[in-house]
């Protein structure tokens, strides 16, 4: 058989009253935590018991709900009285001035001032989340020096082939001129001729082209002098 329908009303022993209220606030509990994970929902929940004792539930934070929860109902308030729209503002300037505050002195501790006051465990943090920001930078500078290489070993590769197309040119036009040279010196003197094409001052590798350019004067053969001489007499 099944049971039967409860009827909505105050339980009179306390004993039942208080295993129906554990019951039943668990499964409130339990149905809020689903609420809020299934449909992405902000939930706040806030139970007293009899004895006055606290029973709550955030998805987030109960300090955060409570916040957004009078947020939107001093707008409510604002559409029906146009007269709290001061007070309103008011409020908005207020909390942006304590964010605004909590900021610059975030800023000041990051920087290493002002840091009297914490404990040790404080700093412990603050060292913490400075390494992890250096770490953060450190990191992208190194993708930024890893792409510029990268970058570079392209523009690299392009410069080499570009040399070794010039290079093929350049042996292309070397042979056309050895076959012109052959037609012109004919093949006897083809190779000397192919070197003297691109060297046309004479100047070969290993030596030094201030020594090609001295000058020397010859003696005159002592058999002509005394010849043309003899014959003068």
């Amino acid at each position: 058989m099944g049971r039967g329908k409860i009827v909505i009303r105050r339980i009179d022993n306390s004993t039942s009253r208080q295993v129906t209220f554990s019951k039943r606030r668990k499964g409130l509990m339990k149905k809020a935590k689903e609420l809020a994970i299934l449909c992405d929902a902000e939930v706040g929940l806030v139970i007293f018991s009899s004895t006055a004792k606290l029973y709550e539930y955030a998805s987030t934070s109960m300090k955060s709900v409570i916040e957004r929860y009078n947020t939107c109902k001093e707008e409510h308030q604002h559409l029906m009285n146009p007269e709290s729209e001061v007070k309103f503002w008011q409020r908005e300037a207020e909390l942006l001035r304590q964010q605004l505050q909590s900021l610059q002195e975030n800023h000041r501790q990051l920087m290493g001032e002002q840091l009297y006051g914490l404990s040790v465990k404080n700093l412990q943090d603050l060292e913490n989340q400075l390494e992890m920001s250096l770490r953060g930078v450190r990191m992208k500078k190194e993708q930024i020096l890893t792409d510029e290489i990268r970058e570079l070993n392209q523009k690299g590769n392009l410069i080499h082939e570009e040399n070794v197309e010039l290079y093929k040119k350049v042996n292309l036009i070397r042979q056309e001129n050895m076959q012109l040279y052959k037609k012109v010196y004919g093949t006897r003197d083809a190779a000397a001729a192919s070197i003297d094409a691109f060297n046309p001052y004479g100047i070969h590798a290993g030596e030094d082209p201030q020594e090609l350019i001295q000058l020397q004067l010859s003696q005159p053969e002592q058999d002509t002098y005394e010849t043309s001489g003899s014959a003068t007499k």
